[in-house]
C-alpha cells in the first residue's frame, strides 16, 4: 500500500540532467498513456510506462529505481494529450532526489487541472475547427479532406508534447503555477471560441430540411421555404440543441444520440419527411 512506502530514497546524490534523447523518447512513449486503463489507477501502467526510461537513468539503486516505479504505479488520471507536461515536471523532483510525499503531491497538483485546458484546447477548439476545414473538401469528394484532418491534428498534438516535455522538464515545479496561473481564463476563451465555431459549423454543414409542401393552386406552399424566411438553418439548430439538452439533462450517452438521429432520419426519410 502507498502508506507502506518509505518517504525517502536510499541514494540522495541528484542525478545528471537528462539529455534531450531521453526526454523525446518519453514523448513517443507518451502516446502509450490508456494502455492499460483500468478504474482503479487509471492510467498508471501507461504513465509508468512512459517515464521509466528517465527513471532508470536517475536511479542507479536498485532498491530506490523498485521504491520509485511503486509509488508511481499509483492512481493517474490526466488528459493524454498534455500528459508530457506533468512527466517533467515529476522527473525534475526526482532528479534531484526530492521526498516521495513531495513527488507525490505535485503528480497530483500537476495533472488535475489539465482535463479542462486539454479538452478546451484539442476537443473544444481544435477538433471542431480541423473537422470544419477537412469537412468542405471530403463533401467535394476529395481524399484531402481526412488526410488533411489527420495532418493538422496529429501535428498540433506532437509539437505540444514535446514543447510541453521540454519546457516543464526545464522549469521543475515552477511550471505548474505558469500553466494554470490563467487556466480559468484561458479555458473560458477556448470554449466560446470551440461553441463559436460549432455555431458556424451547424450554419454551414446542416442541411437536413422537411419535404413537406401545403397545396396551393398553381403556387404550393413549400414549409420549408417559409421556415428559412422566419429563421434559415433552424432544424440543424433545433437537432443540435436537442442532442445537447438529452446529453446535458437526460445524461444520454453519444451513442444513444447517434442512433436516434439513425433512427429519425431512415423514419423521416421512409416517409417522406425529410428530403
Amino acid at each position: 500500500m502507498a502508506s507502506n512506502l518509505a518517504t525517502t530514497y536510499k541514494d540522495l546524490t541528484p542525478a545528471p540532467q537528462l539529455d534531450k534523447a531521453t526526454l523525446n523518447k518519453m514523448v513517443w512513449r507518451s502516446l502509450f498513456l490508456q494502455m492499460s486503463f483500468n478504474y482503479e489507477r487509471m492510467q498508471a501502467g501507461g504513465w509508468l510506462y512512459g517515464i521509466l526510461p528517465a527513471l532508470e537513468k536517475i536511479h542507479t539503486n536498485k532498491e530506490d529505481l523498485a521504491l520509485s516505479m511503486q509509488h508511481n504505479l499509483e492512481f493517474f488520471n490526466t488528459h493524454p494529450f498534455l500528459v508530457t507536461f506533468v512527466m517533467g515536471i515529476v522527473l525534475s523532483l526526482e532528479q534531484v532526489k526530492a521526498d516521495i510525499p513531495t513527488i507525490r503531491a505535485v503528480r497530483v497538483a500537476a495533472m488535475g487541472p489539465l482535463g479542462g485546458i486539454g479538452d478546451a484546447i484539442f476537443w473544444l477548439t481544435l477538433v471542431p475547427i480541423t473537422a470544419g476545414i477537412a469537412a468542405n473538401f471530403a463533401l467535394d469528394g476529395s481524399i484531402i479532406g481526412p488526410i488533411l484532418f489527420l495532418v493538422i491534428f496529429n501535428v498540433v498534438q506532437f509539437v505540444v508534447r514535446y514543447f510541453l516535455m521540454h519546457w516543464s522538464y526545464n522549469l521543475g515545479s515552477s511550471a505548474i503555477g505558469a500553466l494554470t496561473k490563467h487556466a480559468k481564463e484561458f479555458t473560458h476563451a477556448a470554449t466560446l471560441l470551440g461553441i463559436f465555431v460549432v455555431g458556424a459549423l451547424i450554419a454551414n454543414m446542416g442541411s437536413t430540411t422537411v419535404a413537406w409542401t401545403i397545396a396551393n393552386g398553381e403556387s404550393p406552399i413549400v414549409i420549408q421555404s417559409v421556415i428559412d424566411s422566419i429563421f434559415p438553418k433552424l432544424i440543424p439548430l433545433g437537432l443540435t440543441c436537442g442532442l445537447y439538452w438529452l446529453i446535458a439533462k437526460k445524461n444520454w450517452s453519444v451513442v444513444a444520440c447517434i442512433v436516434l438521429l439513425l433512427v429519425v432520419g431512415i423514419v423521416g426519410g421512409f416517409v417522406g419527411a425529410f428530403v
